[in-house]
């Protein structure tokens, strides 16, 4: 049998570990909800809602996410880049800021940086970027329409077609745009957007609803100022160039 005081250890020391393992774990569930710290290197943040939703990921070029709508994940044509993707309230994508840049094996140089803003299940309907190869660089604003279906139904298309070779991808995505719709361009405002490679002309392209240039302000790389203006069909119906030139 086993003495008194003995079985009171005995009962004792369990009752305290049961208590020193219950506070323990009370106290891990109650750990401070903010912390400092001086520097933090990561290749990867989200951040998430409280019930788990994406709202925005950090991330370097090799963590770079895919395309996310409504949580679920959708392969990416081509972003391998570090930056910030932006998510809405249901966790589809929304946005995001990108950048990078090197010097080529042949010494070029190579930069650019892009923020944009989407429509609810669709792309891009205002960007601001950057680019340069070398010394050909160029810089704009751009605002586009997009087509009222969501960028699901393009996503599941070019699913569909994955196997076929490019060639066919390109024409089958095309008959796809001109059935339900493609982006149109409405505004353009930037430098060195001309034909020729290493144009350093400014400009302000505005385009109809059917993304036709209706007016051009623009000035060349000589300094010659012009502003046009064209009909429907692509005809210029107003021109202003050379004006208080000396």
């Amino acid at each position: 049998m086993t003495p008194v005081g003995q079985r009171f250890l005995i009962i004792y020391s369990g009752v305290m570990t049961a208590v020193f393992a219950v506070s323990a774990l009370y106290g891990f569930a109650r750990a401070p909800q903010k912390m400092t710290i001086e520097e933090l290197d990561v290749q990867r943040i989200n951040l998430r809602e409280p019930d788990g939703t994406l709202r925005l990921v950090i991330s370097d070029k090799s963590k770079a996410p895919e395309i996310f709508i409504k949580g679920k994940e959708y392969p990416h044509p081509d972003r391998k880049t570090a930056g910030m993707i932006f998510y809405n309230d249901e966790g589809t994508e929304n946005g995001g800021l990108i950048f990078g840049g090197e010097r080529s094996k042949d010494g070029t140089k190579q930069s650019f940086g892009h923020l944009s803003f989407d429509a609810y299940e669709q792309d891009q309907t205002m960007a601001l970027e950057s680019n340069q190869s070398g010394n050909d660089r160029d810089t704009k604003l751009r605002i586009t329409d997009y087509p009222d279906y969501s960028i699901v139904d393009l996503l599941n298309f070019m699913g569909s077609i994955k196997q076929l070779p490019p060639e066919q991808q390109k024409e089958k995505i095309n008959a796809f745009l001109a059935e339900h719709g493609r982006p149109t361009t409405r505004l353009v405002l930037g430098r060195g957007m001309g034909k020729d490679r290493g144009d350093n002309s400014v400009m302000l392209g505005l385009n109809d609803m059917q993304g036709r240039p209706r007016i051009v302000m623009k000035v060349a790389s000589d300094g010659t100022p012009s502003l046009q203006m064209f009909d429907s069909a692509g005809n210029v119906v107003g021109n202003l160039e050379n004006m208080g030139q000396q």
